[in-house]
Order: structure tokens, then C-alpha cells, then sequence
């Protein structure tokens, strides 16, 4: 055989050699696709989990079952001994077991790297593929920072009345770092590590605890430590703290403590030290002078104005000692009432003059005596309404009244200012013939015979008043006295109106009408006092104005009067 062809069999030998080679390790590659089939790595662990060598569905399943607990459990931020959830399936969180499993090789390949590493791989973590929903998860965030933020709380000091400093201290802000927060939650999430401190950040107020603690010493606390001087053109007087307090203004501005006063506030302040001082104006008025009514001029008095107070004082509240003086002037101050008016309220004669008798009973003396002195010298100009309640007082023993008795609850009672609804009575008249409106009056529950049928009137502190009012154009004073009761007289209750004749009053009265029988009561109580009954009825009283020396009716008033009957008493 020559050599060509020795040499050309041995190419052909070479080539089938190869060609064998290479079609077994063709069929080795495909019957190793085959082989692997469609599963994970060998060794392979998520969240130290083992998918290896399981098919990807297969893994997904084991994934979802075993990272339950995991994959749900919630991520806690702790802040101040409080606790804030943010839950992954509400939050936005979630594992992505395909993309996991992916991501670890999971599925078929042709990769002959992966084709071993199926078979033979080494252990390997694979890190899960976490779905964040951003939304949803800085929604949850942004709910926790508005449970967690403050503002900043710059200070501030309020002047109580008294003068006492009522202080709020500066207190720092609080922020939530949200964008700390989210990344925060997103690498805690399936981590061992489920509670967080929340990341915040303190924002201070601008005016801070110290420097406000040095304007407190230096600016408030001076301020209401003691009284101002004020030097008048006649003399000292001493503003008290609590005279200035309620006008004391202690604002923050610009990280400074700043004071001032409000005039108008110390305006009404500075009326009260004026009054002390005994300087303050006198209206006119109208007095009795030896049974007839003279003018009592009115006197002007000095007045301190506000403005010109509260601008002297404000440099001096920071200082001690006798530097804690300002010098102020006065203005002259003219009474609100004065001498030509209460002369042109014509006040010159008597225009009603009503008495009224009542028995002998020591209590009445006192206590009828008392409420005229209270009421009589009153003067009621043009517009006035006149109150028993006002004028007379609760009826205790401080005021001067003693015990008596007094109707209550339909039966007769002892109580402090027995006998005094003689003198509503007796006023009641003297009002009703001057020709004053009727604003209130009461009359008695049932009839007492020593007053006028259906024109009496009772009082009650403070629910049950007489009332009436000067709709004339003169003023009115109410003179009243009581010519006391002996054991062997009668007592005289007197109530006169002076003014100037505007009305010429009438009365009438119909017969009674309308009667109810009265009833038997036996009363166990302690101060029952026993009485013999008598029955009830209705009456109408009029009221007829004429003008003086007219016969012409100008108007006809109706009071319709019901008097219950008044119950035997039976004391058991």
C-alpha cells in the first residue's frame, strides 16, 4: 500500500474517531438537558429553606408554605415606649417566590454549568426577590409619622388676675425620617430583626430653655414682683400688682420675652385705684333735707389717664426698689350726673303717699325698718326700674334682719325677714298711685286683710321681686318709714313718692268672684303653726290715668288677682 494511501485511512480513521467523540458528548449534552430536567440547583436554600433539585413549581409551593409565618409576620417600630405595626399584606410587602425561584436557577437550561450544579452543586442561599408596593407602604409610614410628629412649642407666660405667672415651657418638635423609615421596613422584612426604632429627628423651638429661663428672671418675673409708685402732682399712690396684672401682656417675639400693657384693660383698673384714693367724681343726686328735696350738687374729681399710666410703668417693672416709681399726671374728671340734670328731673313735691298698719311683733319693727332704711333716699331717674331685691339685699342676719314669719309653701313658716312684704306692699301702692309702671309684682298666695283687696305684693330672695319702673319724664324718690308697733298700737309702714305730677291715679276694684273652699293639713314638721283656714277667690283691680286736672281717661289698666284658699293647719 503506498504511503498516500496509509496516510489518507488514517484521516479517515482520525475523522470517525472524532466524529464518534463528538456525537457521544452530543448525546451526553442532550441526555443531560434531559436529565436535569426542569428543577433547582442541588444544595440551593431560601430563608434557610432547601428548594434544591425541586421543580420550580414545587419550590414556589414549599416557599409559600414554609415562609408563611414569615411573609406575613409584621414589622414593628418602637419610639417612646410605644409600639407602630407596619403589615406586609396591607403595606405593600410581599415575596416573589416565581422571580425567587428564577433568580435561583429554577427551570430548564442548555447552561452545562447549570446542568451540573443541578446535579452536584454545592450548598448555596439564595436571597429572596421582595415585591415592594411604594404606595402602599409610604402611606403606612406617613399614618405612623401623624401619630409621632409634634410641632416645635415656643414658650409662653400668661398673667393671671392676681398676678401669678402661669409659664409653658419650650418643648423641641419631632420628625419622622419617612424615606428612613420605608428602606428601613423594606430590609427588616422576612429578616429576623422585626422591631425597628423609629428614626426621628428633634427640631428645637427657637427660643430654647435657657435663654427663656434668663428672659423669665430678667423681663416676667420682675414685672409682677411687686408694686409700681405712681408720683401724682398731689401726692404717691401705690399701684398694686394685682391693679396692673390683668392689663400685663408677656408675649414671645423674635426669640426675645416681651411685656406691655393693654390701656383700655387699665383703664378700668386705674377707676378702681381712683375710687381708693378717693378721688373719683360725685354725681348730683337728690336727698331730703328737712322734709323737702334740695339738689346735692355733684363735685368733679381728678382721673388718671391710661395711656399716659401704661407708658410710664412699662420701663419700670424690671426695676427694684425705689427705682420702681413712675411720675404720672392727673386730668380733672367731671361726674356723668351733674348738678343741671338731676335739677331738671323737677323733683319738688309729693306725688303719692300710701301707709299701711301691721301688729304689734318685734320682728316687724326690726325687720320693716330695715328694708326701709335700705330703700328710702333712692332716687330713680326717667327710665330707671327700681328692685326691691337690688335695693334691700338678701334678707340675712349680716344684713340686719331677724326671724318672723313668713309665708311658705301656702302655710305660715318662720324665716329670716319676716314682715318685710308689708314694705313690698306699702311701695307697691305708693309706685301704683305715682303713676310708674308696673314691671313685676307678685301678691300674696292667699288674701291677708289688713292689705288692700288684689293690690299687695310679696317678695322671695332672689327668685320672686317687685319691681317697677320711672316711665315718666321726672325723676322719682322714695321716702319710706316705719312708725313702730307697741304692745298697746298698732305699727304704721309709710312710703312716699316725690316728684312732679304727671299721672292723677284712681283705683278700682270688682267684687270677689270665683271661690274655693279651703282644706285641713296636718303638719308634723317642727314650726308648724297652727291656723284656722278661710277660702280662696278672684278679683280684678284697675288702674285709671287721667292727666292732672283732666277728666279725660287716657288709659284703664286690668291686674287680675287669683288668692288661694288659705288650709287649716292642724299641728300633730
Amino acid at each position: 500500500m503506498s504511503e498516500d494511501a496509509r496516510t489518507s485511512g488514517g484521516r479517515r480513521v482520525l475523522l470517525v474517531a472524532v466524529a464518534v467523540v463528538v456525537a457521544v458528548l452530543v448525546g451526553l449534552y442532550i441526555g443531560g438537558y434531559f436529565l436535569t430536567g426542569d428543577r433547582v440547583p442541588s444544595g440551593t436554600r431560601v430563608l434557610g429553606v432547601d428548594v434544591g433539585g425541586l421543580s420550580p413549581a414545587s419550590a414556589e409551593k414549599r416557599l409559600d408554605t414554609e415562609l408563611a409565618d414569615r411573609t406575613e409576620a409584621p414589622i414593628r417600630f418602637n419610639h417612646d415606649g410605644e409600639t407602630y405595626p407596619v403589615l406586609p399584606a396591607t403595606d405593600g410587602l410581599s415575596l416573589d417566590v416565581t422571580e425567587t425561584v428564577q433568580t435561583a436557577g429554577g427551570g430548564r437550561s442548555w447552561n452545562p454549568a447549570q446542568m451540573i450544579d443541578i446535579l452536584t452543586g454545592p450548598e448555596a442561599d439564595v436571597e429572596p426577590v421582595v415585591d415592594v408596593d411604594r404606595e402602599r407602604l409610604d402611606a403606612a409610614i406617613a399614618q405612623i409619622s401623624r401619630q409621632v410628629e409634634v410641632d416645635a412649642e415656643e414658650p409662653s407666660v400668661q398673667v393671671t388676675p392676681d398676678g401669678e405667672l402661669e409659664v409653658t415651657q419650650p418643648t423641641a418638635g419631632l420628625d419622622v425620617d419617612e424615606e428612613g423609615a420605608a428602606e428601613a421596613v423594606v430590609d427588616a422584612y422576612l429578616a429576623d430583626a422585626s422591631r425597628l426604632e423609629l428614626p426621628v429627628t428633634r427640631s428645637p423651638a427657637d427660643f430654647d430653655q435657657a435663654e427663656f429661663a434668663t428672659a423669665l428672671a430678667e423681663v416676667a418675673e420682675p414685672a409682677v414682683s411687686a408694686p409700681v409708685t405712681l408720683q401724682l402732682p398731689d401726692g404717691t399712690v401705690e399701684l398694686l400688682v394685682r391693679d396692673y396684672a390683668p392689663a400685663l401682656n408677656l408675649r414671645v417675639e423674635e426669640d426675645q420675652l416681651v411685656a406691655s400693657i393693654d390701656a383700655p384693660t387699665l383703664r378700668e383698673r386705674l377707676d378702681l385705684i381712683v375710687a381708693r384714693i378717693g378721688t373719683e367724681p360725685t354725681d348730683a343726686t337728690v336727698e331730703l333735707q328737712n322734709g323737702s328735696p334740695v339738689v346735692v350738687p355733684d363735685r368733679p374729681g381728678v382721673t388718671l389717664d391710661a395711656d399716659e399710666v401704661a407708658e410710664a410703668i412699662l420701663p419700670v417693672l424690671t426695676e427694684t426698689g425705689a427705682q420702681r416709681s413712675a411720675t404720672v399726671g392727673t386730668q380733672v374728671a367731671q361726674a356723668d350726673f351733674t348738678t343741671e340734670d338731676a335739677g331738671a328731673m323737677q323733683i319738688t313735691e309729693v306725688v303719692s303717699d300710701f301707709v299701711t298698719y301691721f301688729p304689734h311683733a318685734e320682728y316687724r319693727n326690726i325687720n320693716q325698718g330695715r328694708a326701709a332704711e335700705l330703700i328710702s333716699g333712692t332716687v330713680l331717674r326717667p327710665g330707671d326700674v327700681f328692685s326691691f331685691n337690688e335695693t334691700v339685699g338678701e334678707r340675712t342676719r349680716a344684713n340686719g334682719f331677724v326671724k318672723g314669719f313668713v309665708i311658705s309653701n301656702g302655710v305660715y313658716a318662720e324665716d329670716l325677714g319676716g314682715g318685710v312684704s308689708q314694705v313690698v306692699t306699702t311701695t307697691y301702692n305708693a309706685a301704683f298711685f305715682a303713676g310708674l309702671e308696673d314691671v313685676e309684682h307678685k301678691p300674696h298666695s292667699f288674701y291677708i286683710d289688713r292689705y288692700p283687696l288684689g293690690r299687695e305684693a310679696t317678695v322671695a330672695w332672689p327668685t320672686v321681686d317687685l319691681k317697677f319702673g320711672n316711665d315718666t319724664p321726672h325723676g322719682v324718690l322714695v321716702e319710706a318709714w316705719v312708725v313702730p308697733s307697741t304692745t298697746s298700737s298698732s305699727g304704721e309702714m309709710h312710703v312716699r313718692m316725690w316728684s312732679t305730677e304727671y299721672w292723677d291715679i284712681r283705683a278700682g276694684v270688682s267684687e270677689p268672684y270665683n271661690f274655693t273652699e279651703p282644706r285641713t293639713r296636718y303638719i308634723s314638721s317642727d314650726g308648724c303653726v297652727p291656723t284656722s283656714g278661710y277660702g280662696g277667690f278672684d278679683v280684678d283691680v284697675y288702674r285709671y290715668f287721667r292727666k292732672p286736672g283732666l277728666s279725660e281717661l287716657v288709659e284703664k289698666e286690668t291686674d287680675h288677682v287669683t288668692y288661694t284658699p288659705a288650709d287649716s293647719v292642724i299641728c300633730s
